[in-house]
């Protein structure tokens, strides 16, 4: 029973992560931190790393403390938060990096429904070069008129 409770704590962990995304990233990254993340929607550099990739230091900080409270400390509810975190981390990585934004050139051909619906979504979100006035805050979960556009399309 208890390896059940531990896999619920990490996917409710992974499923309130993406609610602390966009409250962040609507709130956060395009409110007080936007020197930080304009790069993001402005290419002013040729660099392969921006200035927004400093948001990954700043989101990880919680994960890693979670996992080194549950392996030093023993506290397995820390560690299971912990692994949740680095879960949605690993996975933010891969979407929004490597898939969209394709810092990595591979996944660019996908003809999955939903792959494609978080892809135009993340392109309306850019068409808003400044901090106001965005749109599409999410990675995973997105506004559903995207999942009902690509399945049409598809």
């Amino acid at each position: 029973m208890d390896i059940l409770v531990n896999i619920g704590i990490v996917l409710l962990t992974f499923l309130v992560m993406e609610g602390v995304a966009w409250l962040t990233h609507k709130y956060v990254m395009h409110g007080i931190f936007w020197f930080l993340h304009r790069d993001h929607h402005n290419k002013d550099h040729d660099d392969f790393l921006e200035r927004n990739d400093f948001f990954f230091l700043i989101f990880a900080i919680p994960g890693i403390i979670c996992l080194a409270l549950g392996n030093f400390y023993g506290k397995e509810l820390a560690l299971y938060i912990g692994i949740g975190i680095t879960l949605y981390g690993a996975c933010y990585f891969l979407v929004h990096d490597i898939f969209i934004h394709q810092r990595f050139k591979v996944l660019r051909n996908s003809d999955n429904w939903y792959l494609k619906a978080i892809r135009r979504a993340h392109k309306m979100h850019h068409k808003h070069l400044g901090k106001e006035q965005g749109e599409c805050f999410g990675m995973l979960w997105v506004p559903f008129k995207y999942f009902l556009e690509a399945r049409k399309k598809a």
